[in-house]
C-alpha cells in the first residue's frame, strides 16, 4: 500500500498550475495531468520501449557547495565514505588594530588572547524548552551513522592556495577543485595541530579531538563583557572547538605589515583551515554541515586609553574579534572497502538489472526512452503530381519510407498513429492525447532492507531525473509550481521523485515515481529531439546545478551538484530483468495514460 498523503496538496498546487497553464497555447497541460492512482479510465500503456545503464562517475569538482559532509558513513551496499573539508577564512568588515605594536610608547601591557573558539552551528530541530537540567533538548538533522559514533576530528591551517580563477582559462573561468585532492591538500597542511585542547579538563573524554562525535547537547557558554562583567549565552549544538592560542597570536596579533589589509591579502597569507577526519575503528557518523555558517571567535584583552583633563590613564578591557569561514571551500571525499557487487554494476556498459545510485564521488544511472531500432521514417504523401496530399478535414497523410531519419522507429509510430488498418497511411490528427506518463523506480528491498545487516543503509529521500544530454531539467521540473512550505526539500511534488514509504511495518522506502507527461507530449506532438535522461540521488530540488567530472565518460561530462553534497545511495530495478523473473512486474518502465482520438 502506497502513500497518498500528496493528494490535497497536489490538488491546490495544482489549481495554480491550471491558471498558468492555460495560457499557454502550446498546450503544455500540467493542469490535466491526473493526481494519485486512479486514472478515470484513460487507456494505460507500458509497452514503450527503455534501457537503462549505470554509469560511475569519478572524481568530481566539490568546490563552493552550499553544505558540505564531514566524518565517516558505513554503508553496508556501497562501502565507507570519508569526509573531510577545506575553508578559507575572511577577516571581520573593520578589522581592529592592537596596541601591542610598540607597548613602550604608551607604557602599556601588549594585547594578548585569552581564548579561540570555532563554532559551527548544526541542523538541528528543538524538541522542548527545558529538561530537569535546565537545559534546552534539540534532536540534529542530516546525521548519517550511529549516533554519536566517534571518530579522530583534526584541524588544521591549510597552506594550500585555493584561487578564484582558473590560469588555464586566462583567469577568465572559475578555479574548480576535485573531491580526491584530499591527498594534496593534506601535504600542504602546516603540522601544528589547531584543536589540540589537552585531554583533561573540559576535554578530559577528547570531544574536541581524539574521540569528536557530533554532540547534540546545547552549550552554555559564559564570556566578559569590556567592563568584566560575566554573560552568558546559550545556543543551538555545533561542533564548538578551543584552537591554539599561539598560533593566532603568530598569524593575527602579530601578522607582518599589510597581511590584514583587506581579504584578498588576507586569503593569501592565512589560506584557512583543513578539518581531517581519522577512523577510530567503529562506523564512524556523518554530518552535514553548513561551514560558512561558521566562525572563529578571538576573545583578547588590551589596555583601553582614557585621557581626562590631559591624564591618560589605561583600563584593560576584554574584546573580540570575530573571522568567518567565508570563500572557497571543497569537499574531499574518500571511497573504502566499495561493495564488488556495485563496483562490477557501476562500470559496466551492459544494459543493467539494478541501477545503484550513489551520492559523492559515487554513480548514476543512464536512460533511454523509446527502442533504438531506426529503419524507417515518414514523409508526407504526395499525388501524381507531386502535391501533398491532406484528408477530408485537411489534415496531412503521412507514408512510411524505409530510410533511417535518426528517431527511434517506436516514437516516429506514435508521431504518426495509423489511420486504417493497413498501417500504411498516417496522419498527426490521430496522435494520442497524453494525460500522463510516468517512470516508476521500484527499490531493491533485499539489497538495501536485508535483514541481515544489523544496520540499514539510510535511503535518500528523493531521486533527481533530468535532460542527461544537455545538462538541465525537463520541462515538467520548470513547470512544476507545487510547493511544500513546511518541507520546502519536497517543493515541486506532481514532477515528484519523492519516496513513497511502507505505512506498516518498518517504513523502509519501497518505490519512487517522476512525472514526465509535457516531456513525452513534446516528443510526440512538438517532435522534440529524444534526449538521453539521468538519473541521480539528490540533498535538494531546488538546487538544480551542475557539477563538472574531472574526466568525462561516454554519457556524461558532469553531474547534478547535489548529489556530490550527498553521501547516500539506494539501489532500483532496471530494465534488464527477464520475462518470468519474480521481479519481471518491478523493472523500470514507463507507464502512459492516454485518451484516443475519434
Amino acid at each position: 500500500m502506497f502513500k497518498k498523503s500528496y493528494l490535497l496538496q497536489g490538488f491546490f498546487g495544482l489549481t495554480a498550475v491550471i491558471l498558468l497553464a492555460s495560457c499557454d497555447k502550446d498546450f503544455n497541460e500540467l493542469g490535466t495531468d491526473i493526481v494519485g492512482d486512479d486514472h478515470f479510465g484513460f487507456v494505460k500503456y507500458t509497452d514503450i520501449g527503455i534501457q537503462s545503464y549505470n554509469q560511475k562517475l569519478g572524481p568530481i569538482a566539490s568546490n563552493n557547495l552550499p553544505i558540505n559532509p564531514l566524518g565517516f558513513y558505513d554503508n553496508p551496499v556501497y562501502g565507507t565514505t570519508q569526509a573531510n573539508f577545506v575553508t578559507q577564512v575572511e577577516l571581520p568588515t573593520s578589522v581592529p588594530t592592537f596596541n601591542n605594536t610598540d607597548p613602550d610608547e604608551y607604557d602599556t601591557e601588549p594585547t594578548k588572547i585569552d581564548s579561540v573558539i570555532l563554532n559551527i552551528p548544526y541542523f538541528s530541530t528543538l524538541q522542548s524548552d527545558l529538561d530537569e537540567n535546565d537545559n534546552k533538548v534539540y534532536k540534529l538533522d542530516s546525521i548519517y551513522g550511529i549516533s554519536e559514533s566517534k571518530f579522530k576530528l583534526s584541524i588544521y591551517q591549510s597552506n594550500f592556495y585555493l584561487r578564484d580563477l582558473d590560469p588555464d582559462q586566462s583567469f577568465t573561468g572559475q578555479q574548480l577543485f576535485y573531491t580526491d585532492k584530499d591527498a594534496e591538500i593534506d601535504s600542504y597542511k602546516v603540522p601544528v595541530l589547531l584543536n589540540d585542547a589537552p585531554l583533561t579538563g573540559n576535554n578530559a573524554d577528547g570531544h574536541e579531538n581524539t574521540a569528536f562525535f557530533f554532540d547534540k547537547r546545547e552549550h552554555k557558554t559564559t564570556a566578559l563583557n569590556e567592563d568584566g562583567e560575566e554573560v552568558e549565552t546559550r545556543s543551538v549544538p555545533s561542533m564548538r572547538l578551543h584552537l591554539n592560542k599561539q598560533v593566532f597570536t603568530d598569524l593575527i596579533l602579530n601578522a607582518p605589515s599589510g597581511q590584514l589589509a583587506n581579504n584578498s591579502v588576507f586569503k593569501n597569507y592565512f589560506r584557512g583551515l583543513y578539518f581531517k577526519t581519522e577512523s577510530l575503528g567503529n562506523p564512524g557518523n556523518m554530518a552535514m554541515i553548513n561551514f560558512k555558517g561558521g566562525s572563529i571567535t578571538i576573545y583578547y584583552n588590551e589596555d583601553k586609553a582614557t585621557t581626562t583633563n590631559g591624564t591618560t590613564t589605561y583600563q584593560r578591557v576584554n574584546k573580540n574579534m570575530v573571522l568567518t569561514l567565508n570563500g572557497n571551500t571543497v569537499s574531499l571525499l574518500n571511497n573504502s572497502n566499495e561493495n564488488a557487487n556495485y563496483l562490477a554494476a557501476a562500470n559496466s556498459a551492459q544494459e543493467a538489472s539494478r541501477l545503484y545510485l550513489k551520492g559523492g564521488q559515487g554513480s548514476i544511472a543512464v536512460i533511454d526512452i523509446f527502442n533504438q531500432a531506426d529503419t524507417y521514417r515518414y514523409d508526407r504523401k504526395l499525388d501524381g503530381n507531386g502535391n501533398p496530399v491532406s484528408d477530408a478535414k485537411g489534415n496531412p497523410i503521412y507514408i512510411r519510407v524505409n530510410t533511417p531519419n535518426g528517431v527511434s522507429d517506436e516514437l516516429d509510430d506514435l508521431r504518426y498513429p495509423a489511420v486504417d488498418n493497413t498501417g500504411i497511411d498516417r496522419s498527426t490528427k490521430n496522435r494520442w492525447m497524453i494525460n500522463e506518463a510516468n517512470l516508476t523506480f521500484y527499490i531493491d528491498r533485499d539489497i538495501m532492507s536485508n535483514p541481515a545487516q544489523t544496520v540499514k543503509p539510510v535511503e535518500p529521500n528523493r531521486i533527481f531525473l533530468y535532460d542527461l544530454t544537455n545538462k538541465k531539467v525537463l520541462i515538467d521540473y520548470t513547470y512544476d509550481f507545487t510547493s511544500n512550505t513546511i518541507r520546502p526539500k519536497n517543493n515541486k511534488y506532481i514532477h515528484g521523485g519523492i519516496i513513497e514509504r511502507e505505512q506498516v511495518t518498518n517504513g523502509r522506502g519501497q518505490r519512487y515515481k517522476i512525472r514526465l507527461t509535457n516531456h513525452l507530449r513534446n516528443l510526440i506532438t512538438k517532435d522534440s529531439t529524444n534526449v538521453r535522461l539521468g538519473l541521480a540521488v539528490t540533498e535538494t530540488i531546488n538546487n538544480v546545478a551542475f557539477s563538472k567530472l574531472r574526466t568525462a565518460n561516454t554519457n556524461t561530462n558532469s553531474a547534478p551538484s547535489m548529489s556530490v553534497l550527498s553521501p547516500l545511495g539506494t539501489v532500483l530495478y532496471g530494465t534488464n530483468i527477464p520475462v518470468g523473473d519474480e521481479n519481471y512486474d518491478k523493472r523500470l518502465k514507463l507507464e502512459i495514460y492516454y485518451t484516443k482520438p475519434e
